[in-house]
């Protein structure tokens, strides 16, 4: 019974209301939603997109081809020496289902390889993304287009590093 005295009706748990925190990845109430496309493919059909991660930037081409891989004009296994590094980047395209069906170009610079790792996942995401819109689902359900905005912590005045202090000396 509430505070007004009228007791609510009882219905059974298969009627009531289901209560979720939150919703899954990727699905939306919305059947308009429209996901932002932040690949592009210029006239000549090339699919391009940019990636960012820590302060590497990678500007990466992709079109219908062989399979080639190149990174800084170099083949993707002289540029990236660690295997998991060199699987990580080929995520993008497994999801898709183009592995051997795409040539990639890229063009990363600034940061370490971790850095620049990062940023070519992210590029190629998008490129593939702006190639065919249908594949944005697959890639967001994947985690790939969603860009790793962590950086390094600034160096504060009068400590060693960005939290390190210089040793206590007692004496």
């Amino acid at each position: 019974m509430s505070s007004d005295g009228v007791s609510a009706p009882e219905l059974p748990s298969s009627q009531l209301p289901e209560l979720s925190i939150g919703g899954v990845a990727g699905t939306t109430s919305d059947p308009n939603y429209q996901p932002t496309i932040r690949g592009k493919v210029d006239r000549f059909g090339v699919a391009m997109g940019t990636g960012r991660r820590k302060t590497s930037v990678a500007r990466v081409r992709v079109k219908e081809g062989s399979g080639v891989f190149t990174v800084n004009g170099r083949p993707l296994e002289d540029y990236l020496r660690v295997e998991r590094d060199r699987d990580s980047v080929m995520v993008p395209i497994r999801v898709v289902g183009k592995v051997d069906q795409v040539d990639v170009s890229v063009r990363v610079q600034g940061g370490g390889i971790t850095g620049q790792t990062g940023a070519i996942i992210l590029g190629v995401a998008r490129a593939l993304q702006g190639m065919n819109p249908n594949w944005h689902h697959d890639l967001a359900n994947a985690g790939l287009l969603t860009r790793d905005d962590r950086m390094v912590e600034r160096k504060k005045y009068g400590f060693k590093k960005a939290r390190r202090s210089f040793q206590f000396s007692k004496r």
